[in-house]
């Protein structure tokens, strides 16, 4: 049988039409009826867009039930959807749509300006607006004159869905290709790993232009969850939310996790229904994971990969306190090896070199860049790019990734390890540490650090924590303070633009 994930969501209102599916600000679908809305989309891509099977659909939209629906109704038709990052310039989008050569563009009508200056830009054809006010024609309006019938499915295995860019933390985003089977063994990976259950219900809020933010929405399909949408993220609305609709688990990035904890109110809010929730982006502080645990609420480190489908391992409680800084074990179907960066072969428990993934969810390769897919991919396993160790148990430690690794006089220096070193200080309230060129040792270690409010603070209060807790090789020579580091959506700091911040501050 080809698997096709729109016919999983048909299958899933057949089997649960009464349950709800999609919830937000002003709707609730059951599945029986998110299905007819999906199909109605389908036929109006098909009939009006003129989409043909492999064709592109872009999809300009905050976390929402139709940008969820525009996924399946392009599975249903054999059509690749193209999840876009809002919070992109015109002109990165514009990269982005020229790339993919999408024809047509579903959009919020808050991003309607933007909008404007895409169009004279690329070569889509059919622009459609959800919400607002513009020429363009309104989705619901749309949606009322295409028929709410089961289509015949076409495509499907093998056949592209996704294109997820990637968040270009290195240069230009590459667009990951995701087949209709990646994503389904994606979807069996992490519900075979962690505690996701029927009738559960899940609060969307990491963005789903993000695999993270996508890939428990078709999970939550596939196991007969309930998604309840949160467009932006709130955490005094999220406590809220968690409490009135019941939920029982979310994903979350680690710097989520710390404003809702800001303001939480214990007194006023029900969190009886929050069972545990995923966090991922970057590692999740010990800190963090013990605060949560004291509200009864468990929280499970993800170490994911958009070339993956999403989760590559997890960590949770139960594998142990003292395997708390490790992102766990890999995902059930998936494979893990730890490889020697200059030779490919897998190196022992403890050593520390490139980490490779291999499973039914390695992507198909990068659209339109066939050099990047030969570097990403050998044999079947994927080349993370990141630097890890398996220890004997089989847990995987993140070290930091390959291109930051800092190499001063002949002596691999992993920022990471600075970075945890740095952020023990009482003063300090974030930090990324950047190799910076140096004539003498090829590259030194140079700290960015952001201050605790009313902290005070020099460079050689940085520098003299490193000295005491690590050898004199890896200290950091330089220290800048800056007011806040910049981050893409999934929390990752953007050391690149720090290094383009490092030339021009010379």
């Amino acid at each position: 049988m080809n698997i096709n994930i729109g016919k999983m969501f048909t299958n899933r209102a057949l089997l649960s039409p009464q349950l709800e599916a999609f919830v937000g600000d002003g709707y609730r679908f059951t599945y029986a009826q998110a299905n007819e809305r999906i199909n109605q989309f389908a036929h109006y891509l098909l009939q009006e867009a003129l989409l043909q099977p492999g064709d592109r659909i872009a999809l300009l939209s905050k976390n929402n039930e139709h940008l969820a629906g525009a996924v399946f109704a392009a599975a249903k038709i054999g059509a690749v959807a193209v999840p876009l990052n809002w919070r992109l310039q015109a002109p990165e989008l514009v990269y982005i749509l020229n790339n993919c050569g999408a024809k047509a563009l579903l959009y919020d009508g808050e991003f309607g300006s933007v909008v404007q200056e895409l169009r004279a830009q690329t070569k889509i054809q059919t622009f459609l607006r959800k919400g607002g006010s513009g020429a363009d024609p309104d989705y619901e309006l749309t949606l009322k004159g295409f028929s709410p019938e089961e289509l015949h499915g076409t495509g499907g295995g093998e056949d592209p869905l996704i294109i997820m860019y990637t968040s270009g933390t290195t240069g230009r985003p590459k667009g990951a290709v995701l087949s209709h089977e990646n994503l389904f063994w994606a979807t069996l990976g992490i519900t075979h790993t962690l505690d996701w259950r029927y009738r559960d219900r899940f609060l969307s809020v990491a963005p789903m232009f993000h695999i993270g933010g996508l890939a428990p929405v078709i999970t939550n399909v596939h196991a007969g969850c309930t998604t309840v949408f949160m467009p932006d993220f709130d955490p005094v609305r999220v406590w809220q939310t968690v409490a009135q609709e019941k939920i029982q688990f979310m994903m979350t990035v680690p710097v989520m996790l710390g404003f809702m904890l800001k303001v939480l109110d214990k007194s006023k809010t029900d969190l009886s229904s929050l069972r545990h929730i995923v966090c991922g982006g970057s590692m999740v502080s010990s800190e963090l994971i013990n605060a949560y645990q004291s509200l009864g609420i468990a929280v499970e480190n993800v170490y994911g990969i958009t070339e993956y489908g999403g989760a590559v391992c997890f960590w949770m409680p139960e594998m142990g306190e003292n395997k708390k800084k490790s992102v766990g074990k890999p995902v059930f179907h998936g494979q893990i090896k730890i490889a020697g960066v200059e030779t490919g072969k897998e190196l022992p428990a403890g050593e520390v070199g490139e980490i490779w993934c291999c499973g039914p969810q390695v992507f198909k390769g990068y659209w339109n860049n066939p050099e990047g897919t030969e570097n990403a991919l050998n044999d079947g396993w994927y080349r993370s790019g990141d630097l890890g160790m398996k220890d004997a148990e089989g847990f995987i430690y993140v070290v930091d990734r390959l291109k930051d690794m800092i190499i001063s006089g002949g002596e691999n220096i992993y920022p990471a390890e600075l970075e945890a070193v740095i952020s023990r200080h009482a003063g300090v309230a974030d930090v990324a540490v950047v190799g910076v060129p140096d004539d003498k040792w090829g590259e030194i270690p140079r700290a960015y650090v952001v201050k605790k409010e009313g902290a005070v603070l020099a460079e050689n209060d940085i520098i003299e924590v490193c000295r005491q807790n690590l050898a004199g090789y890896k200290c950091v020579k330089e220290v800048f303070f800056i007011d806040a580091l910049p981050r893409n959506a999934s929390g990752k700091v953007l050391k690149t633009s720090l290094k383009q911040r490092t030339s021009a501050a010379g």
